[in-house]
């Protein structure tokens, strides 16, 4: 009896191993897709803030939370289905997905450029004061939510592309994870940005001098981080969009501008020795696919904005 109980034992404790590793397996791979889809979370991080802009500081964290939950629903009831039955069944049309969005992305970079140097603005987040209510808030809920699934959805894919080879549970499992993992870090750093001025408020009004002086610094300092911030959205934007494109028009069948991108990093990564070669082939990478993506962004831009908009003017005379 004594020995069939160790042998049981045993037996749970090679299972308990194997389940680890096999955890162990998950998180290395759910790490490995959230890093891939990092330049999506920036620009996620970047755009959200928006949301709450002009509500009562009572109603910006409630409205965060709303918001966090839908992108929740979005990820596991909406993308994660359709993303897994598609790798299963269709995985040829992966990339085909991910152009899509890679297009989304370099339009939504590009538009943001065009409005910077004076093409219009398009903020829906911007409403007058006597409009910010309970149908307001429902309304810039709802927008953020419809912004969110787009996205999520590039980070769903994105994610997936770097553990296709894996199996079916090892799939579901590691998106399972991406999901929770983005939705927090993004939501969280969302509401931390957010409440930052009301923080630096709350230590300007302490008695202590040294705490006013931090409290006047991050109040004085959020203007500046919420223009970083946005700036590095549209970067991160055209960054991952263009090379999102790059790489996925190669897996469709057309290598020559991924085998250019190559050329470029390694060309860089030849002028110099050690470990600065590395960080020089990736930022000569990374301002390529920039650049591809603003391109890119613009030609859409054009089709979508000016074209129409002249032809309407054409009509009118």
């Amino acid at each position: 009896m004594a020995g069939g109980l160790v042998a049981l034992l045993d037996d749970v404790a090679a299972i308990a191993k194997v389940a680890a590793a096999s955890l162990d397996d998950i998180g290395a791979a759910a790490g490995k897709a959230s890093i891939k889809a990092a330049g999506v979370v920036v620009d996620d991080a970047a755009v959200t803030p928006r949301y709450v802009h002009g509500f009562s500081p009572q109603r910006e964290l409630p409205i965060i939370r709303k918001i966090a939950m839908g992108s929740i629903r979005n990820k596991l009831l909406i993308i994660l289905p359709v993303a897994m039955i598609l790798s299963q069944f269709l995985p040829q049309a992966l990339p085909y997905l991910l152009i899509a969005g890679g297009l989304f992305l370099c339009y939504e970079g590009a538009e943001k450029v065009y409005e910077a140097f004076g093409g219009g603005h398009h903020d829906d987040a911007a409403a007058p004061a006597a409009a910010i209510g309970p149908d307001h808030e429902k309304t810039m809920v709802s927008g953020a939510i419809r912004t969110d699934l787009i996205l999520s959805a590039e980070i769903m894919v994105i994610s997936l592309s770097s553990v296709e080879d894996e199996p079916f549970l090892t799939r579901l499992l590691v998106l399972i994870v991406v999901a929770f993992l983005i939705t927090a870090l993004v939501y969280g750093v969302v509401a931390l940005i957010v409440k930052m001025d009301d923080v630096g408020l709350s230590l300007a009004r302490r008695e202590s001098s040294f705490s006013r002086r931090i409290g006047r610094g991050l109040v004085a300092a959020m203007p500046k981080v919420m223009s970083v911030l946005t700036v590095v959205g549209i970067a991160a934007m055209l960054w991952v969009g263009g090379h999102i494109l790059l790489v996925n028009v190669g897996e469709a069948g057309f290598h020559w501008p991924a085998d250019r991108l190559h050329d470029v990093e390694h060309w860089f990564a030849g002028l110099v020795q050690g470990g600065v070669s590395g960080f020089l082939s990736w930022s000569a990478g990374t301002v390529v696919s920039a650049l591809v993506g603003l391109a890119v962004g613009a030609i859409v831009v054009l089709i979508v904005h000016l074209i129409p908009k002249r032809q309407k003017a054409a009509s009118a005379h």
